[in-house]
């Protein structure tokens, strides 16, 4: 579903970003991505959804080029930023709708979703209201209930229970796990290494904008914790 081949990016002042990054990640995986402040996470996922250029290598969503098709690629993407920009002129669910029309998706499928996936999230009584008057939890379960509403085969995920209550963070994760099980795939960067371990099937681990640990989580735990596995590779390195 996703793959990356021998990224690197560069930025103009000659600061490298990432660099000769391979990684693949299948239908059904969820795919975390951890590393410090400043790793490379950000970087590389905006090249994943189209926002950063490539300077080598390439990224494939679904066998295709990001750098060739841009386009056809975005339509297969839903991408959560770390802090989403949103229309806070709008109610919760002009915002779903105004997503929903970017994708085509037909009245009766997004009203499905959308009763669905708001109802899971406890925010179905707030749709009507502005979201200038959500705090940044409604705002982060309102981005991620429009993510899912137009049924991406990829879902990319810049820390993406930050700012969301426990309960609320327990019911991501099990959408995510439905999300996956239907042959889509997630691969997102956080830093709660716990949540990483717990969730996700396949680790990577970036610092200094190259790999420096890489597989399946029980390849990469062994007998350890994910946490130490992580601070362990930061001493190596």
């Amino acid at each position: 579903m996703l793959e990356l081949i021998n990224y690197t990016k560069l930025y103009p002042n000659g600061k490298v970003g990432a660099k000769d990054i391979n990684l693949k990640v299948e239908n059904g995986d969820i795919f975390a991505f951890i590393g410090h402040n400043g790793a490379g996470k950000t970087t590389t996922i905006k090249s994943i959804v189209g926002i950063n250029d490539i300077t080598s290598g390439d990224i494939l969503i679904d066998d295709i080029s990001i750098k060739e098709n841009p386009l056809l690629c975005k339509q297969k993407i839903a991408y959560v930023p770390d802090n989403p920009d949103i229309y806070t002129a709008l109610t919760g669910i002009q915002y779903i709708n105004l997503v929903a029309d970017f994708f085509k998706v037909s009245k009766e499928a997004r009203e499905r979703l959308t009763t669905k996936y708001a109802t899971e999230l406890e925010l179905i009584s707030d749709l009507n209201n502005p979201i200038s008057t959500y705090s940044h939890g409604m705002r982060q379960k309102l981005v991620l209930i429009s993510a899912f509403v137009h049924s991406p085969k990829l879902l990319v995920l810049d820390e993406p229970f930050v700012g969301l209550d426990p309960k609320a963070s327990f019911t991501i994760k099990n959408i995510m796990k439905e999300f996956v099980s239907n042959g889509n795939a997630i691969f997102f960067s956080t830093h709660v290494l716990e949540v990483a371990e717990k969730l996700c099937n396949k680790v990577a681990i970036i610092k200094n904008g190259e790999i420096v640990i890489s597989g399946t989580m029980s390849e990469i735990k062994k007998d350890k914790s994910l946490e130490n596995v992580f601070l362990e590779s930061d001493k190596n390195e």
